[in-house]
This record gives C-alpha cells, structure tokens and sequence, in this order.
C-alpha cells in the first residue's frame, strides 16, 4: 500500500514521453536526470555536474585533498572535480583570488575556465604530458584524479574491460607524477579484474581500498578505486585496507 507521503512524491515526478527519435534509455536516462536531487543541487550551488558530490563526499570521509596540496584531474571536463579540489586545496577562493594550493585540469576535450585551475588542453597520454603538468604545478603531484569513463558500448564485459584499461592508464601516469606519499583515485566498474587493479596498486602504495559515495547511484556498477600513501615506485610491504562498497 503506497502512503500519502510516497504517492505525493510519484506525483511530483517530472515524466519524460518517449519521443520519435529518442529511444527508450534515453528517456529513462532523461528521466532520471530530471528527478535527481544531485543535479539540481548541482546547479543551484553552482557545479558543472553531479559528479562534484561523489569527489567531495570521499574527501569529506578521508581528507586528502588538503589545503596546499597540488592535484591533477585527468579528463576533467566539464569541470565539476576540478571545482571541488580547487575549493578543498586553496587554490580558488570565494573572492577570486589564489591560495596556496593548485590545480591543474587535463583533458582533450575544450573546457571552460575554472577559477583557481589552469587547463591543460591535451591528452595525458602524450609523451611530454608528464613533463608539462610537473612544470603547470610547480612540482610533482599530491593527487592524481580520474573519473575518465570512456563511451559505453551497452555490452557490460566490453564495457567494463574499457573503464579498467582506462583506469590502469590513469595509473600509470600517475606513478611518473606522484610526490611520495601521493594519493590515486579514478572511477572503476564492478566485474572482477577489479581486483587485480587493486593488487597491482599495493605494490606502490601503502593503502588501497574500494569506495562508493553516496551521490554514486546504488543501482551503478560504479565504483572508485582510491590508493594512498604512493611509495615514489620504490618496493615496499604490501598493507591491504578493507574494500567499501
């Protein structure tokens, strides 16, 4: 039985009609966005996406995104992370000037400017892109950020082995550009070769585990992989934390 409170709520749910040329997922897609209390928080506090929540509420948990800090975001458009870490590290502040933290955003796609960040238009797969973020940051990085997710094909094995590769690219650079002690955290999908990704990760960091913000949606195969404590690529003791998911 469906209480007063619960049908007043169905009955204030914006309802999309499957128009000629939109397929059905992309109504349920358009849906979705409409009645997503993240979306129009996002826009109403001013955020490129609903994205910044999911980055904000992990560094609410683990605070790593301090204030001083140098931070990469990798495929930062439209901007949303960029955003928050700007905000967290103190390189963009309410009155628009520039603390002392900093923030550079990399991406092939053009992005708008974000107060505090310098853009970097380019693939970080480029040979001298290591070289041209240490000379934007001032420095190696502190963390490295990638909630890069390539097309999707609708075939979940196709799909997840592509976020994975993507994720394990995300590492690499991230292994040329982290200061000791550096943290990692990029999107991943739930499907089993996860795990080796973590695996893999516990040979340069001292921490790694699975997290799931609460903006990341429950029915979303989404998760992010976080990994702390970057030993600078020298061997050390494996040290597993719990996965969260």
């Amino acid at each position: 039985m469906t209480s007063k409170s619960g049908g007043r709520q169905d009955r204030l749910k914006v309802r999309v009609k499957t128009a000629k040329r939109r397929s059905a997922a992309s109504t349920r897609w358009l849906q979705r966005q409409l009645n997503d209390p993240y979306v129009a928080k996002a826009r109403s506090e001013g955020y490129r996406s609903r994205a910044a929540y999911k980055l904000a509420e992990i560094d609410d948990k683990y605070g790593f995104l301090k204030p001083g800090a140098r931070v990469v975001d990798l495929g930062a458009a439209p901007g949303g992370w960029s955003q928050v870490a700007a905000e967290r590290v103190g390189a963009a502040q309410g009155n628009g000037t520039k603390g002392k933290g900093k923030v550079v955003a990399i991406d092939i796609l053009e992005m708008d400017p974000v107060a505090g960040v310098e853009v970097l238009h380019l693939d970080f797969l480029d040979d001298t892109a290591p070289d041209q973020l240490r000379a934007a940051l001032g420095g190696p990085a502190d963390v490295v950020l990638s909630d890069i997710a390539p097309p999707t094909t609708g075939h979940k094995q196709t799909d997840h082995l592509r976020i994975m590769g993507m994720c394990e690219t995300a590492l690499e650079f991230a292994r040329e550009v982290l200061a000791p002690g550096g943290t990692f955290l990029a999107k991943v999908l739930r499907g089993g070769t996860e795990t080796q990704l973590l695996n893999d990760m516990k040979r340069d960091f001292d921490k790694v585990r699975h997290v799931k913000p609460p903006a990341s949606r429950a029915d979303s195969a989404e998760l992010y992989v976080m990994a702390t404590g970057f030993r600078g690529g020298e061997a050390g003791e494996d040290e597993t934390d719990g996965q969260e998911a």
